[in-house]
């Protein structure tokens, strides 16, 4: 670059730029190695979380094998085990990086921890491994293999054997068209940070494997038992509320279901039913639903076990409600709509399923969701939305209500995000985006500007088309002296995607210049 004919200045420029490609090569270096740092602490503090969670996941699991040792025992020795290994290769994993953050003076300070002098010499001599790069591949496999044996003999456990076999190889890795030793890939040649974080990795999957290892073996045991004393009856009306007049509906479903459970006896509220009234498991109930209000059912399974019977109670309430003859109308927002604006609504006929009800008003259409609707007014001040709804015999009922009709508010003209009086230096006011916001308005509008006024005192105002000073503004910034009031007015916006609707008038925005 510095050579040839070139002239005493332009190998003089050469090389400045030389340095300055070095500098920047330096500074890049250096923000990896802070990333890196970042990335382990990081790490280490969900480390820390997950050995808690641990601790307390096993603690439970301990409690139940107190309170079973039968079901709980087998599972809480494995567990054990498997807490073993994993504490003892976190130990192992945190005193060696105990001796690699001795090396330098601050352990937090990640910029000087570039070089891999302290692995490449603890862990190689050459291109063999010594005893101490060799104990590291024995603890990894020591963990590896030991889990692995303890789960062998759960065979619910296959897929995490699996995935431990997975994350904690070290079988040679391909390397171009080669392949290279599983340490020297990892661990040689990186600088410290790098590996100090990929031992922290090592730490955070020692965690993961505890927690998947103890969550796996509550959740093959957490079963409800098959024995009907620990059978619950639960009632399933066809709806929670019923009109005077109906016959309620429903069902009773015990809490296991088994297609070939059938009571000996089945009695509500006092009287015993039908012999085919129980069905797959399932007690179909149909009866006068009462009077109006809270009417309770009541009643036994009964069922031989043994020779002996097993009763099951079962108690539950429902309610009786007049037919209705208004609907519910509100808005999800505010008792207003707003023009310019989809407004969410929510209509619905107490008593009457979504489909059974119709709404209608100029603007009106339905959205996704039961009893959504989207309401989108036009001209007016006022707007009526009228409701049908058909009870389940047929009957029409129908309601109206009423709802205002606003414009959106006038917008507030901003600056940099900041509105009314703003004191900026002269830079600032430059490269500064300007916006409209809407404040305190109940909905998310993206509001775009168009065009704005400028003026600077002493200077013609200028028109600027778009969000930032064009040139000829910049200009007249210029001329601005400290503590003048730069004046950003006319400020014209529109809503995004719907440009037809005219907002009111931002207001102006006064600037004055700091420096």
């Amino acid at each position: 670059m510095a050579g040839g004919k070139l002239s005493a200045r332009q190998k003089m420029i050469n090389l400045m730029y030389l340095v300055f490609i070095a500098m920047l090569a330096l500074n890049m270096s250096k923000e990896v190695l802070s990333a890196f740092g970042l990335m382990n602490e990081k790490l280490t503090e969900s480390n820390e979380a997950a050995t808690t969670r641990n601790q307390q996941f096993f603690a439970g699991l301990q409690q139940q094998a107190v309170d079973n040792e039968l079901k709980y025992g087998p599972l809480r020795d494995q567990a054990a085990q498997i807490n073993t290994l994993a504490n003892n290769f976190n130990t192992y994993l945190e005193d060696l990086k105990g001796k690699m953050v001795a090396t330098v003076d601050d352990p937090h300070e990640y910029e000087v921890m570039d070089k891999g002098d302290y692995l490449d010499n603890h862990f190689f001599i050459g291109d063999k491994l010594k005893p101490e790069g060799q104990a590291f591949m024995s603890e990894i496999a020591t963990f590896r293999d030991g889990v692995i044996e303890v789960l062998s003999k759960n065979p619910d456990m296959a897929s995490v054997s699996a995935d431990v076999k997975k994350k904690f190889a070290t079988d040679d890795v391909k390397r171009a068209a080669g392949t290279v030793a599983w340490l020297d890939h990892n661990y040689k040649g990186f600088p410290l940070v790098a590996s100090l974080t990929k031992m922290t990795q090592l730490q955070a999957d020692v965690k993961t494997t505890q927690s998947e290892v103890l969550s796996s073996m509550l959740a093959g045991k957490l079963k409800v038992e098959a024995s009907l004393t620990n059978f619950d009856a639960i009632v399933v009306p066809d709806k929670t509320a019923f009109f005077s007049g109906e016959n309620f509906t429903g069902r009773i479903i015990l809490g296991k279901k088994d297609n070939t459970l059938k009571a000996d006896k089945v009695v509500v509220n006092g009287k015993e039913l039908a012999e085919d009234a129980m069905k797959a498991g399932e007690t179909f109930l149909e009866f006068p639903a009462g009077a109006v209000g809270e009417q309770d059912i009541k009643g036994q399974f009964i069922f031989k076990e043994g020779g002996e019977d097993i009763i099951i109670d079962f108690e539950s309430t429902y309610a009786v409600v007049p037919k209705p003859n208004s609907a519910t109308i509100s808005a999800d927002k505010m008792n207003v709509v707003y023009r310019g604006v989809a407004n969410p609504m929510t209509i619905s006929f107490a008593g009457i399923s979504d489909n059974n009800v119709s709404a209608s008003a100029p603007g009106l259409s339905k959205a996704s969701g039961v009893g959504k609707y989207i309401m989108n007014p036009g001209t007016g001040r006022e707007i009526t939305i009228n409701v049908t709804g058909t009870l389940p015999n047929g009957d029409k009922v129908s309601d109206k209500a009423l709802f205002r009709i606003k414009d959106i508010p006038k917008p507030t003209g901003t600056i940099s995000g900041q509105d009314g009086i703003v004191k900026l230096p002269r830079n600032s006011v430059e490269i500064s985006t300007i916006g409209a916001m809407l404040d305190d308005f109940d909905f998310e509008l993206p509001i775009q500007v168009t065009s704005f006024k400028f003026k600077v005192p002493g200077q013609p105002s200028v028109d600027v088309n778009g969000t930032k000073l064009n040139d000829q503004a910049k200009s007249a910034l210029r001329k601005a002296r400290r503590g003048d009031n730069v004046q950003i007015f006319e400020i014209k916006a529109q809503i995004k995607g719907n440009s037809a609707y005219k907002l009111k008038g931002v207001s102006a925005v006064i600037v004055e210049i700091a420096n």
